[in-house]
């Protein structure tokens, strides 16, 4: 893999500019098993190069995170409430049950301890939601300029529920699946697609705060952990991919969902969860909020005897109150398209990148 020239933000902000660099991570890290106890090969179940939330080893589920925000506080949440959800999110969209957290800092010389000290406390606040503790971390110290004020790793460990295994077997009742996790090459033909809620709060509140952008309604960040609602559909059954919509938003989610399980998909734009203040905001800023980052929201596949259930289940709580089924995965399409609001089809490009910098 040949990437010339230097990284850029675009590299870091999902989107294809984010593939290349990962393109490029890969060809030196593509490893399919690791070493168990006695030097036996052990099969990684969901490798690196699968490009998913978390990897899983030996049924157990890892993954990380880095985050580095601006600004740190904003309306919603802030730098640690993000850094916990974000990396909860990620081992619970694979259908397992976070156990335990790392969190890492690099702080810059002079950040205020008072800063510190809100950051910690929302930290700990999204734990206690989440029921998962932080059991081990590291802090350094580094000269300013060397970051900007503070930059926060989380990685995860997880497990497998019965909850998963009790949804496998309901989807394995209406047609085959071959994975045993919830990866995103899961997806066939029939299978509707379902948003928990709003999209583009995070990214749209984020951007507005740090600007200093006025609308008519005060927006806030969407942040929060997922891992119960996400169990509770898992009790449901039907489920067979699951995403957060972060960097690149739902665009970049559902390129990937199609890339990866080599199908089309049709989604219907009258359908999609946008408020009217975040839609306005874009057409202000002349920015597409299908590829805004969302930090509290779940984007899934579900076999189509199962999604209005896996629908009815998720309005019946409050994070997903706002749910709706927004299209149907098709082979008579490649890649992901939209009917418009007029009735024409517009094709939903994997976006460059998140088109606000900075938001997770």
């Amino acid at each position: 893999m040949v990437m010339k020239g230097s990284i850029k933000l675009e590299h870091g902000a999902g989107g294809e500019g984010m593939h290349e660099l990962l393109k490029l991570v890969l060809s030196y890290f593509n490893f399919n098993t690791v070493r168990g106890n006695d030097r036996i090969e052990i099969e990684v179940e969901v490798p690196l190069n699968a490009l998913d939330d978390s990897a899983v080893v030996d049924s157990i589920v890892f993954t990380t995170d880095s985050h580095t925000v601006k600004p740190l506080f904003f309306p919603g949440g802030d730098i640690g409430s993000l850094a916990i959800a974000g990396t909860v999110n990620d081992i619970a969209v694979m259908g397992a049950e976070p156990l335990c957290l790392s969190a890492a800092f690099v702080i810059e010389e002079g950040f205020p301890v008072s800063d510190f000290e809100r950051i910690l406390e929302s930290m700990k606040k999204t734990c206690e939601e989440a029921e998962v503790s932080i059991v081990t971390g590291d802090t350094k110290v580094v000269e300013k300029g060397a970051v900007e004020k503070i930059v926060v790793n989380t990685s995860a460990i997880g497990k497998r529920t019965a909850a998963l295994d009790k949804n496998l077997k309901e989807v394995r009742t209406y047609r085959e699946l071959h994975s045993n996790w919830l990866v995103d090459s899961n997806l066939r033909d029939g299978d509707r697609i379902i948003v928990s809620g709003y999209l583009g709060d995070h990214g749209v509140a984020l951007l507005s705060f740090r600007e200093g952008f006025e609308f008519d309604t005060e927006l806030k960040s969407d942040i929060t952990p997922l891992n119960k609602l996400i169990y509770e559909l898992l009790e449901v059954g039907g489920v067979v991919a699951m995403k957060d919509p972060t960097r690149g938003g739902l665009a970049n989610t559902l390129n990937e969902f199609s890339e990866k399980s080599n199908v089309g998909i049709l989604i219907e734009e009258d359908t999609i969860p946008i408020r009217e203040s975040v839609r306005s905001a874009c057409e202000m800023l002349g920015i597409d909020p299908l590829e805004i980052g969302n930090e509290g929201k779940v984007v899934m596949g579900v076999v189509n005897e199962k999604a209005d259930e896996v629908l009815d289940a998720l309005r019946r709580t409050e994070k997903g109150k706002d749910a709706a089924i927004i299209g149907t995965v098709t082979n008579e399409l490649t890649g992901v398209v939209m009917k418009t609001r007029v009735g024409g089809m517009r094709i939903v490009e994997t976006p460059i990148g998140d088109p606000v910098p900075r938001i997770c």
